[in-house]
């Protein structure tokens, strides 16, 4: 794990991740691609999740498991090592937990969420290992805690009746999110991934949670915020266009910050580039493959060269500093995108919280 002993600008040390800001403004670093689209090429039965092969630890759990993507990290742990160590080998820098919905609010839907601590422990040990086995001293690599938004927003009513209604509140967004960062850190993550953000508010209470784990344990790990967009209007779903995203959540001075999810790098573009205007801190950018095909191996339209090539125009405009992929993208992607991030160089930036490394 990387370490280091100067502060941030907030008086904390990072305790790990610490290389990442100086690696930023030195290439542009590679994140890695959908989970979600690997797991679905394996298709694994009720019982594959339940991992009944192995244990009876599930086998008479009351409702469907299949689906519970998360659960893989327990039941078939083999199956997201393999996942991991493609996009190391495809030439990820950093690889995300396999913990998108492992939350006890997220796992409600399955009655589990008692199963979440667990979850995120196991996950990010994973992780870890893959990264300790492809990291050289010229090549690090990252883990990357995976924080999802929940299927629950705070910000808006699940009842078009009703528009005072809510389904989640903040503490209880704030309580879930802690007892996952909490384990994400236990189980060897570098920094914190707080993505596919939709509902601004979710967002404040995981970096709150974050927050509040810092000061508690006198742990500090670079955080990424990412958001997601979710139609022509350039707005996510609880309404701000991305520079009013950006200005509502500048004060944590992320590590990075930048867009992910619900669409192709080349609808994506405009959003970017708007980000990379007002920030000053690292943009990031994993977009979808194009958009949604049932006929297309991945479910999605674009080939790795043909997102690779739409990636490569934002490095070639000096836009972004991480790039990856989401729905849709395979380590071919990865592999693809990598290759054409060798000749470019990283989107010129200053931070605050970020200078003195």
């Amino acid at each position: 794990m990387q370490t280091q002993t100067k502060q941030s600008k907030s008086g904390k040390p990072y305790t790990r991740g610490a290389a990442l800001p100086s690696l930023l403004r030195q290439r542009i670093l590679i994140l890695d691609g959908a989970m979600g689209t690997m797991i679905q090429q394996k298709k694994f039965s009720e019982a594959d999740y339940r991992g009944l092969k192995h244990s009876q630890r599930f086998a008479n759990h009351p409702i469907d498991l299949k689906g519970n993507n998360e659960l893989l990290v327990l039941t078939q742990p083999e199956a997201i090592r393999q996942i991991h160590d493609e996009y190391l080998a495809a030439g990820a820098d950093i690889i995300e937990t396999n913990t998108f919905g492992a939350t006890s609010i997220a796992q409600e839907d399955y009655k589990m969420p008692e199963l979440a601590r667990e979850m995120n422990l196991a996950a990010a040990k994973l992780a870890r290992a893959a990264c300790d086995q492809f990291s050289t001293p010229d090549k690090p690599r990252f883990v990357a805690g995976a924080i999802g938004p929940t299927p629950k927003t705070a910000s808006i009513s699940p009842d078009v009746n009703d528009p005072g209604a809510r389904n989640v509140h903040f503490d209880a967004l704030r309580k879930a999110y802690r007892e996952q960062a909490e384990a994400l850190f236990e189980g060897g993550s570098d920094l914190f991934l707080v993505e596919t953000i939709f509902d601004t508010l979710n967002a404040k209470a995981a970096l709150f949670a974050l927050d509040e784990f810092f000061e508690d344990s006198g742990e500090r790990l670079p955080v990424m915020i990412s958001g997601t967009v979710t139609d022509a209007s350039g707005r996510i779903l609880s309404g701000q266009t991305v520079e009013a995203f950006w200005n509502s959540l500048r004060h944590i001075k992320p590590l990075t910050f930048g867009l992910n999810c619900a669409l192709g790098a080349a609808l994506m573009r405009p959003y970017i580039a708007e980000l990379a205007r007002v920030c000053d801190v690292a943009i990031s950018c994993y977009p979808n493959a194009g958009l949604p095909n049932p006929m297309s191996d991945t479910g999605f339209d674009e080939t790795p060269e043909v997102t690779s090539t739409l990636v490569d125009e934002f490095a070639r405009d000096h836009l972004v500093n991480l790039v990856g992929g989401c729905c849709g993208t395979t380590p071919e992607h990865i592999r693809a995108i990598a290759q054409a991030m060798t000749k470019r160089q990283p989107r010129p930036f200053y931070s605050e919280a970020t200078a003195e490394i």
